[in-house]
């Protein structure tokens, strides 16, 4: 997993994007230039996305939202932490999360 975040990490949303919930989607949406991808203007998450996204509050730990989501989903830890580190490694690239 080079590359990816450390479960003890801590990531809040940046300040460059506004994110609202729609019909259950969440919708990122980048508020300057150079955030994200060219082509794309507004983002949206999957279940799982949203339920790592709804966690990332600037406070917990990666590990911290991978067991509550565990425990949540009755799902493998080690699996869920392998999902919560790649969502928050590709949002890190588009610059929408920012570490503490």
């Amino acid at each position: 997993m080079e590359g990816m975040p450390g479960l003890q990490s801590i990531y809040a949303r940046s300040d460059d994007i506004v994110s609202r919930e729609i019909e259950g989607e969440v919708i990122i949406v980048p508020l300057v230039a150079g955030i994200g991808d060219a082509e794309d203007e507004l983002y949206t998450l999957n279940e799982t996305g949203k339920a790592i996204w709804n966690r990332l509050d600037g406070k917990k730990t990666l590990q911290d939202i991978a067991k509550e989501l565990a425990a949540e989903f009755d799902a493998p830890l080690q699996e869920i932490e392998t999902d919560v580190a790649g969502l928050v490694n590709e949002l890190v690239k588009r610059k929408m999360l920012v570490e503490k």
